[in-house]
């Protein structure tokens, strides 16, 4: 397993220790979440930092990267509603998404197909970190990131349909 393998299966580890710390009642623990959570975004970043810019790129990593996201989308989310910060449509709304994402991703990998992730899935993850990072810090008006992240969100899983779309058509025709 290569250095950025291994930061995506870190950034898995964090997931239960950001719910248990945020859902927790020590003293500090929006704080100490919040330093989860941004340990678990750069990650991210430097993860696929290192597998570009040391051609690291595995067909494990490009399945297990988006799976960390989404499982660490879905925690947060969860955790955010447990706590009544966002409305429980959100938590329907990107759970099933991404429970879809799983499914359709684990289908396509069967098939070994893999859709790579384009840019507007990549500023949607961004600007859910953002508006989740606010939302632990219980910035009032975070709450409308949230719903531009959950819109862009929708336009990027629309975006990866058309893609698999138009792949899908164009391995047919080879």
């Amino acid at each position: 397993m290569n250095t950025a393998n291994k930061l995506t299966v870190f950034r898995i580890i964090l997931i239960p220790i950001f719910v248990f710390v945020f859902l927790s009642p020590f003293s500090y623990h929006n704080v100490i979440a919040l330093f989860v959570f941004v340990l678990a975004g750069f990650t991210d970043f430097l993860d696929g930092f290192i597998a570009r810019k040391y051609n690291m790129k595995t067909k494990v990593g490009t399945v297990l990267d988006p799976l960390a996201d989404k499982l660490m989308l879905m925690a947060l989310i969860v955790s955010l509603r447990i706590k009544d910060l966002i409305p429980i449509w959100v938590l329907v709304v990107i759970v099933s998404k991404e429970i879809l994402m799983i499914l359709f991703g684990l289908l396509l990998y069967k098939k070994d197909f893999i859709i790579p992730s384009n840019i507007i899935g990549k500023l949607s993850t961004t600007l859910f970190y953002i508006a989740i990072g606010l939302l632990i810090l219980n910035v009032k008006w975070s709450i409308f990131l949230l719903y531009s992240a959950i819109l862009l969100s929708i336009i990027a899983f629309i975006s990866y349909f058309i893609a698999y779309k138009k792949i899908s058509k164009t391995k047919k025709d080879l």
